[in-house]
């Protein structure tokens, strides 16, 4: 089992969600949860695609973090 970040972005017509770690995998939702999930079915999608055509399957490696500062 591996775990990927994921970015969700507020868009002009709902979220779009993409992951550093897996270049060209995107994908969008109505709201942050069907986002996620979304992304979710896209990562595996997107992981069985590499495993037809024999690539490596990228291992993940992003890290995310908050800093807080003055505004």
């Amino acid at each position: 089992m591996m775990k990927y970040l994921i970015i969700i972005e507020k868009s002009e017509t709902g979220y779009s969600a993409y992951s550093p770690d897996l270049p060209g995998c995107i994908s969008t939702g109505a709201t942050p949860e069907e986002t996620e999930g979304n992304m979710k079915e896209a990562i595996e999608f997107h992981i069985e695609g590499l495993k037809e055509e024999g690539l490596t399957i990228p291992k993940p490696s992003s890290l995310s973090s908050y800093v807080e500062v003055a505004a």
